[in-house]
């Protein structure tokens, strides 16, 4: 998926577990797992406000897009990295 979700990165930041983030924003932890690994479909508005005003974060600082070739780049081996920038030049 192109957009990325860097809660992760918040919430090591500003030294916060997933467990208390839920508890300010009164999600269940399962809901925002999901939102964490990158496996939500879809955030609403609301819970997207609620999760950035407890981490006093941006919107954008917890979403990043990304196009589907730096994605399929970033899924390769290091290995395939190399050969593959070694035959374009």
């Amino acid at each position: 998926m192109p957009i990325a979700v860097k809660l992760d990165d918040l919430l090591h930041d500003r030294r916060m577990t997933l467990t208390e983030l839920a508890d300010r924003v009164g999600m269940t932890l399962a809901n925002l797992s999901i939102l964490k690994t990158g496996k939500a479909r879809a955030i609403r508005f609301s819970t997207l406000d609620a999760i950035c005003e407890a981490l006093s974060c941006q919107p954008g600082d917890m979403l990043r897009f990304e196009s589907e070739a730096g994605h399929a780049e970033r899924e390769q081996s290091p290995v395939a990295r190399r050969k593959e920038r070694s035959t374009r030049q």
